[in-house]
């Protein structure tokens, strides 16, 4: 294979992998947009957007064909698959106690009894004083 041919299948790869990319960070934005309540937001925003992103990153460092690069990017995608998950389950945890959330939407509700049951047996010193 000449190298000219090299560089046209590594752009192909290259331009199908930024396609795929954007195509799964638009449906995370689709679905921040047009899903009814924060935990349906809260996924649609982490699952999708971790693999475009990762999508994305292999893109650029095809382009960049410079093999110096890939750790770099690597470590840009393992602090976004450590982080996003996260912030995503303490905002979900945060609207769920403020009540922004659907009761009706959730089929099962695990986080209730515990919701319920830090106000009434929690410690007495830690509670404000009136």
């Amino acid at each position: 294979m000449t190298d000219e041919n090299w560089n046209a299948v590594v752009d192909i790869a290259s331009g199908i992998c930024l396609v795929l990319g954007a195509l799964l960070s638009l449906g995370a934005a689709i679905g921040m947009v047009r899903f009814p309540d924060l935990m349906s937001r809260m996924h649609a925003a982490s699952k999708p957007q971790v693999l475009g992103l990762l999508l994305v990153l292999v893109s650029l460092g095809l382009e960049l064909r410079n093999w110096l690069v890939w750790p770099l990017l690597l470590l840009a995608w393992l602090f976004q698959l450590l982080t996003v998950p996260i912030s995503a389950h303490m905002v979900s945890r945060a609207g769920y106690r403020t009540k922004h959330r659907h009761p009706e939407l959730l089929s099962e509700d695990d986080l209730a009894a515990v919701v319920t049951g830090a106000g009434e047996d929690g410690p007495e010193d830690a509670r404000p004083e009136a």
